[in-house]
């Protein structure tokens, strides 16, 4: 059976770079078949569109730099675990707008995947500005795109209405917290679950037979929102 798998995301969202890499050790062992889709959302809309510090950043929004040594002290063990190299002091902190227009061209280019690795890690481990062109660019062509069409979409309005519309329609859909997956356009499940949880997912999903149209919440006890990023909260 075929699963169509949407995430929706923010690059700004550390939780959502673990999520990812749970839910490929998840897919490493499911045997089915799977298409992955990113959607953006915006945790924090108003974000600079020139880059700052991250650390003053969280410092003034977490009650001091002591509390955001503690909270990105956890998510670096927990992604040392995953395999991420989370490096928060280099991260800077700005508009992720333009990062999901590259990832709207890239999924309709079939590189979602490797467009949406090279935004995290240029985020969170190289402490890029994601919202500059030309490191859009860059991590574009590493992904496998072509480097002239996608200078030339980058240079143009192509894609911006159609990410407006989708940032939309994630508020339209409830969706208030990320990562949120939506497996088979039916069951969401949110927060960056466990790589055996979401394989408990994706198992239970192919067994339904049925479902409403209404997204439907598969475990909703198995996170809290200390697992994912809420509106005002993780904006980075």
């Amino acid at each position: 059976m075929h699963v169509d798998i949407e995430i929706f995301s923010d690059i700004a969202c550390p939780w959502c770079y673990l999520g990812k890499r749970r839910l490929e050790q998840a897919l490493d062992r499911y045997d089915g078949d799977v298409t992955v889709r990113w959607r953006p959302y915006q945790l924090d809309p108003s974000a600079p569109s020139e880059p700052t510090p991250l650390q003053p950043a969280l410092a003034a929004k977490f009650g001091g730099l002591d509390r955001v040594r503690e909270m990105n002290a956890r998510l670096t063990e927990m992604g040392a675990a995953a395999g991420l190299d989370y490096r928060f002091e280099d991260a800077q902190h700005v508009n992720t707008r333009p990062a999901h227009r590259l990832a709207w061209y890239a999924g309709r280019e079939g590189r979602g995947n490797e467009v949406a690795e090279g935004l995290f890690s240029a985020y969170f481990t190289e402490g890029r500005n994601v919202a500059d062109p030309g490191v859009l660019l860059e991590v574009g062509v590493a992904a496998g795109l072509d480097r002239d069409a996608l200078a030339a979409f980058l240079a143009s309005d192509d894609g911006v209405a159609e990410v407006d519309a989708e940032l939309d329609e994630a508020r339209e859909l409830g969706i208030t917290g990320v990562p949120t997956f939506v497996f088979a356009g039916k069951y969401a499940v949110s927060g960056a679950q466990e790589a055996d949880t979401l394989l408990e997912v994706l198992d239970e999903v192919r067994r339904r037979e049925s479902a409403t149209s209404v997204l439907t919440t598969i475990g909703g006890d198995a996170t809290t929102d200390k697992d994912a990023c809420t509106d005002d909260s993780c904006a980075i």
